[in-house]
């Protein structure tokens, strides 16, 4: 595996390989990052994992501040997988000129995450889309963890007529079923069992929330008593008429972001 710290060379190195597969990080890797880069190494010739923690999708210093950084680690991590370059890209090769504030995405974007967030998903979109203008990829690998993005992601790139497929790749969850998150190192023991009940809760009780059989003040109710901070937000959508063209099926999802003590975490069931 080689360590690219300079976008030249990045260049050199990658020049005329038609089937790259991009796998875009902030580090921390867990064991969701792990399952996308595998995916990438068994589809494509060669594969270019990306570490990079983009301060400008932080809503607050602080967050960014506190985001884990364990670099160590995850190179090690990455070296075991077959990767065949990790790229560390400096803010300054990013974004040599500043932030793209003129970047247009969907409006899904003020959405969910986006209403607690404002500027996060432009954000998001804008360093992906620089990374993708740098790298060239064939494929790029993207949790279904994150949704909302992976959602805004796909129809910028289908959009901007980009010569890159997204490839959507299924959460991992912890034993208990909490999805993987490098947050979830932020979680004490006792904090990761109530993150595992609300998830038990909310995929026994989904087929009935769908159908109207219980309301979502009630299992609203019913988090909160397990000793959550607070709710952000409990949406159920149908995320193929999210973007158009519409999916021709309904495909429901219960969206929720919630607090642990100041952990924010999200899923999607």
């Amino acid at each position: 595996m080689k360590i690219i710290l300079n976008k030249n060379k990045l260049h050199e190195l990658i020049h005329g390989e038609k089937n790259l597969g991009f796998v875009p990080t902030m580090g921390a890797l867990h064991e969701g990052h792990i399952s996308l880069i595998r995916k990438s190494v068994s589809q494509c010739n060669k594969t270019i994992v990306s570490i990079f923690i983009n301060k400008p999708q932080f809503n607050k210093k602080s967050d960014f501040k506190k985001y884990p950084r364990l670099l160590k680690k995850d190179i090690r991590i990455v070296r075991k997988l077959n990767v065949n370059y990790l790229y560390l890209p400096t803010t300054k090769q990013i974004y040599p000129g500043g932030k793209n504030k003129k970047i247009k995405i969907s409006p899904f974007e003020k959405k969910l995450c986006g209403k607690f967030r404002p500027g996060h998903f432009k954000a998001v979109v804008d360093v992906v889309d620089r990374l993708i203008k740098i790298i060239k990829p064939k494929k790029i690998y993207l949790g279904e963890k994150d949704m909302q993005q992976l959602i805004i992601i796909d129809n910028f790139i289908k959009k901007n007529n980009i010569d890159t497929k997204v490839i959507s790749c299924k959460t991992i969850r912890e034993k208990n079923g909490v999805a993987c998150s490098s947050r979830n190192v932020l979680l004490s023991p006792k904090e990761k069992v109530i993150a595992g009940k609300i998830y038990k809760l909310l995929k026994n009780t989904k087929n009935d929330m769908i159908n109207n059989k219980v309301d979502l003040k009630s299992i609203k109710r019913k988090i909160c008593k397990l000793g959550i901070t607070k709710i952000d937000y409990i949406k159920i959508l149908n995320i193929n008429k999210i973007t158009k063209p519409y999916g021709k099926n309904n495909m429901y999802k219960i969206f929720i972001a919630y607090y642990l003590r100041n952990t924010r975490l999200i899923d999607n069931i």
